[in-house]
């Protein structure tokens, strides 16, 4: 059983969008084995982000993920990282696959409800930056 991270940022949790995810998450059979809501400090979300550090949208990331509360959790199952980025969509919203949560949530490219790990090494290092040993099991 693969493991990874999932978030619903500030703009989804600002508007309410916390149930209609976890929903589709339990849809789609992949089981939520941690979660917890956070408000990131900017220096834990520079953190979290840090391989994206030298991007032009570095600034821009972090003040949006330290601007409220979000949703993290650790999903499991078959496949997880992979059904969980097929769940979400493209970044950008215009680009993703009609029925996915940021085809018909997101507002733009930046406000796109979600974050999902994008490989195993990723996903291990991220539910790690958010949760201790105790509660990942």
């Amino acid at each position: 059983m693969q493991q990874t991270l999932a978030i619903v940022k500030p703009d989804g949790v600002a508007r309410n969008l916390i149930g209609e995810v976890v929903a589709r998450i339990e849809r789609n059979q992949l089981a939520i084995k941690a979660m917890k809501m956070i408000h990131m400090s900017r220096a834990q979300a520079e953190g979290f982000y840090a391989v994206h550090k030298e991007r032009p949208f570095f600034k821009d990331l972090t003040d949006f993920m330290c601007s409220g509360p979000a949703v993290v959790m650790i999903l499991q199952g078959e496949n997880a990282i992979a059904r969980w980025r097929e769940m979400m969509g493209a970044t950008n919203p215009a680009d993703a696959a009609d029925g996915t949560i940021r085809r018909d949530f997101a507002t733009d490219i930046e406000k796109n409800v979600v974050h999902g790990s994008d490989a195993p090494e990723t996903a291990a290092f991220e539910t790690g930056y958010f949760f201790s040993g105790l509660e990942r099991n």
